[in-house]
């Protein structure tokens, strides 16, 4: 099994939206891919609830089967659609992956 982590910290103010709209829209298309892409196991999104200082604002959890299923999730166009937009709004990323 491969857990798929991404954090993300978004922008005040892009494509015309705030900030919390973004993250509103993001959390949406993310949670859409399940039951489109087949190689997700699991996927799940949630953002940041405490007020602090971490510069976090979303994460995203997915599980799959294996490499190969994480592969062909990261080179489905719906995955480089939503991943186009996220780029646009968000300031930073960081991935982790890693194997059960």
């Amino acid at each position: 099994m491969i857990k798929h982590i991404v954090m993300w910290e978004f922008k005040a103010f892009a494509e015309g939206n705030e900030k919390q709209k973004n993250i509103e829209a993001v959390k949406k298309v993310l949670e859409g891919l399940k039951g489109k892409i087949e190689s997700i196991v699991h996927l799940e999104v949630g953002t940041h609830i405490v007020n602090n200082s971490v510069p976090c604002d979303m994460v995203l959890y997915a599980g799959f089967k294996d490499k190969q299923a994480l592969e062909a999730y990261q080179k489905h166009p719906l995955h480089k659609e939503v991943a186009g937009f996220i780029g646009k709004v968000s300031e930073r990323r960081t991935i982790v992956d890693y194997e059960l």
